[in-house]
This record gives C-alpha cells, sequence and structure tokens, in this order.
C-alpha cells in the first residue's frame, strides 16, 4: 500500500518563523514514525509552484502568523486543490484579525473587552482610553507587540509609535481585565477538555511564557466550577 504523502508546511517569512520552524519539526517528525512520507517545506513566496510540482496527498499547515493563518496559504491550497488541515480560508481569515475576530463573537452573544482600533502613532503620546488597557497588534500572534499600560503610568510605551516596531501600523486598544488563562480546543464539532494556561515568572502570557521551557505551566482539566466548565465548552 502506497504510503500518503504529506507536506508539512513551516518556517515562513512571519514575525513568527522560528516558532514555525520547531511546531513543524515536531509535526514532521510525528508523520513519519507513523509511517508516512514527509516532505518538509519551508515556505516562501513561490510556494504555491513548489506545491504544485511537489503534488502531495495533503498539506499539514505548520505555519504560523500572518500568510499561515490569515487564509492565504488556505487560498492557495484550494486553488491547487491539495487537501490541507486546520481550518479554512474564511475562519482563518476571521480568526488572525483581532478586530473581526471580535465582532464574530460579539455577534454570538460571547462577551468581548471594550477595545478599538487605530493608527499606532494615535497612542504614542496620550492614552487612548483610561488605563489600565493593552495595546495589541491586530493581525500578530504569539503575542507578538502586545503591551499591557498600567494605572499610573503616564503615557503608553514610547516603542508603539517608533521605527522599532514591527508589527503593522494598525493596534488594537483593548480594557485590561485581570483572569485567568483558559483556553478549549475544537476538533471537528467536538469540544475537548478546559485547560488552564499558568505563567511562571512573567506578568502575563507573553511570548517567553509560551515557548521557552519552563515559561509556564498547563492544567487540564482546569480546577474551576463544573458550571463554568461546562460554559466554556458549549
Amino acid at each position: 500500500m502506497k504510503k500518503k504523502h504529506v507536506a508539512v508546511l513551516l518556517g515562513g517569512f512571519s514575525s513568527e518563523r522560528p516558532v514555525s520552524l520547531s511546531s513543524g519539526k515536531a509535526c514532521a517528525d510525528a508523520l513519519e514514525t507513523e509511517g508516512y512520507q514527509v516532505t518538509r517545506v519551508d515556505v516562501s513566496r513561490d510556494v504555491g509552484s513548489v506545491l504544485a510540482e511537489l503534488k502531495p496527498d495533503v498539506a499539514f499547515n505548520a505555519l504560523h502568523g500572518p500568510f499561515g493563518e490569515d487564509g492565504t496559504i488556505q487560498g492557495i491550497l484550494e486553488y491547487l486543490a491539495i487537501p490541507y488541515t486546520h481550518s479554512g480560508v474564511l475562519a482563518s481569515a476571521l480568526a488572525m484579525n483581532k478586530e473581526q475576530a471580535k465582532k464574530v463573537a460579539k455577534a454570538a452573544g460571547i462577551p468581548v473587552a471594550e477595545s478599538k482600533v487605530v493608527n499606532r502613532f494615535a497612542v504614542k503620546d496620550a492614552h487612548p482610553m483610561k488605563p489600565p488597557y493593552v495595546v495589541k497588534p491586530v493581525n500578530e500572534g504569539s503575542s507578538f507587540g502586545v503591551v499591557i499600560v498600567h494605572e499610573g503610568q503616564s503615557h503608553p510605551p514610547q516603542v508603539i509609535g517608533s521605527t522599532e516596531w514591527q508589527y503593522g501600523e494598525t493596534v488594537m486598544v483593548e480594557r485590561y481585565i485581570h483572569g485567568r488563562e483558559l483556553t478549549c480546543a475544537v476538533m471537528g464539532d467536538v469540544a475537548l477538555g478546559v485547560c488552564e494556561i499558568i505563567p511562571t515568572g512573567h506578568s502575563f502570557y507573553d511570548y517567553d511564557s509560551k515557548y521557552v521551557p519552563g515559561g509556564s505551566k498547563h492544567e487540564i482539566p482546569a480546577k474551576i466550577s463544573p458550571n463554568i466548565y461546562q460554559k466554556i465548552q458549549t
């Protein structure tokens, strides 16, 4: 029986390239262990031509960030008629854009934090809302560019309006809500267990908490009331 040929898409050219290289390697190694024929594809702008020539049976999308999670690579794969893992074009495009994702959540009756979307230079010299609040790029992941502005700070961090900023011109300013980090994955139509993510040595679940060994611990099932547990799953 012929082995299925899986193209693992990894790397890419977003800010999250290092993360994608790591997770892509882990996925490729696991697929090879399970007996699949695997080709690792370090994604560049000509990925469409590469995949058209490669003709894999399926693409495993291990890309992170813009191009990989925003509907772009999904659209390329749809055009090439290559089956692929994870969400489709529309779901990816909506989920990667924080402004649009919040609109969808709000329309579904899910409470969302007060927020506004502004040009980053509007945050440079004056508070766009009363602290505490969070500034985050609209289209980035892995907590890149996330800044929490606390009560008592006289002005927002200058980096947001500086040449050092690499995360786009549009930012979301969101009311800061102190609480616990809870997450629940969905596979198909099934909600899996609720997990609590607890950063260790960090004030919030930032990049280092996510990817540096020991940066956080994960408790599953989360130690919350059955009522809240069920509410998260539904």
